[in-house]
């Protein structure tokens, strides 16, 4: 059942915020990750490395969702939402519910 306008938006802003609230959860539990510093022998101190290389893509990935997020929520209060960047055509409703962040419909992307 197609959902009003006004309901999308509202359930699609309600996603996009909570989705942004558990990022920067994350965010925040993994810097522990990237600040904790260990000694021990040269094995320890690789895989202390690679734990840190592993929580900084983790980190970068979530600021690039974050970003996108942050970018949709724009696009609700200029009234651009839920429009294919590629196609100017309307998202369709259950691919914005899935991915409320998403700049392309199915056929854009």
């Amino acid at each position: 059942m197609a959902r009003t306008r006004a309901a999308l938006l509202t359930e699609c802003r309600k996603r996009l915020l909570k989705t942004k609230q558990d990022l920067m959860n994350g965010l925040t539990a993994s810097r522990q990750d990237i600040e904790v510093m260990s000694g021990g022998d040269e094995a320890d101190q690789a895989a202390d490395f690679q734990q840190k290389a592993a929580a900084l893509a983790m980190r970068e990935s979530a600021l690039r969702q974050l970003r996108e997020i942050d970018a949709a929520l724009g696009r609700i209060e200029d009234d651009e939402y839920g429009v294919c960047e590629e196609t100017e055509e309307p998202i369709e409703e259950e691919r914005l519910l899935a991915l409320p962040w998403t700049r392309l419909s199915v056929e854009g992307a």
